[in-house]
């Protein structure tokens, strides 16, 4: 058999393998409900001559953050287009001040600026321009804002949005600051803390109901009917709560998917979701440390070499301030950015002050995170 024999054979058990996709949006996406009527609350004053109100949009990665973001932005634009214009950014693809003005100015003109020839200051002035002679209000999404926080360029970025109406009177614009971390303003340079008075929204990890139903309506809308049976739905599901990362279970689905077409089989059976998950937990892994800061990548690297199996916080804390010189409120914060994140587990030891001391110990094989890293 030829290549070009094999590519045309169009038989598949994929409906719409699409639906698999990052970046896929599901018609339906009820279980965010909540935090989407929040969102609205915060653009609902633009819609009536006034300033959007900032958002900080909160929690671990594959909660529904950007996808809510998207849905809602995208029924805004199209129920209130005279008023008021969205942007989503994404600071890990766009994470210096002309990348991200220059997708505000995409937005905006239907095109990017030139990348060379033209100063900064004339891309600016362009986009506040458009904003005052239409009237529209201005809400950008900064995705993954955490890729801003080196060299402090996310308080020029934010200075440079929020107090535009100081140089064009009655232009509106406002900030959706979307981060899977747990501190943010701290990051701020004062002045632009002073204007960035944000409501926070918290996306919440999926429960185990909310994590099936999700990926059952994945495999129905992207495969063809009695592909897949619940019980192996499940078993999928069992093991993507297990690892909290939604991306997982959903990439499950389809490896399991591509496995029974290697098979040549209409059905997905056990041993396609098993070979799945041989390999799933290096690619958890994976979607965890690709977002992780240069210093918390350091702290999980020194952790990775702890031969004890049960060491408190304050013990790792006098063992890595040797080689790492660090005050204790900013090595507690890399801490518990590795706990919310799910990388490490802590558990109260009953001792210490308050009773608040904790045992570290890491939830992935001490081999595949120096591997990965």
């Amino acid at each position: 058999m030829e290549f070009s024999d094999l590519l045309m054979n169009d038989e598949t058990i994929f409906k719409d393998i699409s639906v698999f996709n990052s970046d896929y949006l599901p018609e339906n996406f009820k279980l965010r409900q909540a935090q989407m009527s929040e969102m609205a609350l915060s653009i609902r004053p633009a819609l009536m001559g006034g300033k959007p109100t900032n958002g900080i949009i909160l929690g671990p990665p594959a909660t529904g953050k950007t996808t809510a973001i998207k849905k809602l932005f995208e029924m805004a634009e199209y129920d209130c287009e005279k008023e008021i214009i969205c942007v989503h950014v994404n600071c890990q693809l766009h994470s210096t001040k002309f990348d991200i003005f220059s997708q505000i100015h995409k937005k905006i003109f239907g095109h990017a600026p030139p990348e060379t020839g033209v100063p900064f200051a004339r891309i600016y002035n362009n986009i506040m321009n458009e904003l005052y002679d239409s009237n529209k209000a201005l809400i950008v999404a900064l995705d993954d804002i955490n890729y801003l926080f080196q060299g402090n360029i996310i308080s020029t970025i934010f200075y440079d949005i929020l107090r535009a109406y100081e140089s064009f009177e009655g232009v509106r614009t406002g900030i959706f600051a979307v981060l899977s971390d747990i501190e943010f303003r701290y990051v701020l340079d004062k002045n632009v803390g002073s204007i960035f008075n944000a409501n926070e929204i918290e996306f919440k990890p999926y429960s185990y109901e909310e994590t099936f139903k999700i990926l059952e309506e994945r495999a129905q809308a992207g495969f063809y009917p009695t592909v897949i049976n619940k019980e192996l739905i499940e078993k999928i599901s069992d093991f993507t709560y297990e690892y909290g990362d939604l991306r997982l279970g959903i990439d499950l689905l389809r490896i399991s998917g591509n496995n029974a077409e290697i098979r040549s089989s209409r059905k997905i059976e056990e041993e396609d979701v098993d070979k799945a998950l041989n390999s799933a937990q290096s690619v958890s892994l994976n979607y965890i440390l690709e977002g992780l800061s240069e210093k918390e990548k350091d702290l999980l690297k020194f952790i990775t070499r702890i031969k004890e199996k049960d060491i408190t916080s304050g013990e790792l804390y006098k063992l890595y301030n040797r080689e790492h010189k660090l005050s204790y409120a900013s090595y507690n914060r890399l801490i518990n950015k590795l706990e919310f994140l799910r990388i490490v587990d802590t558990t109260y030891t009953g001792s210490g002050n308050k009773g608040n001391s904790r045992y570290i110990n890491l939830r992935f094989d001490k081999k595949e995170i120096k591997k990965q890293l």
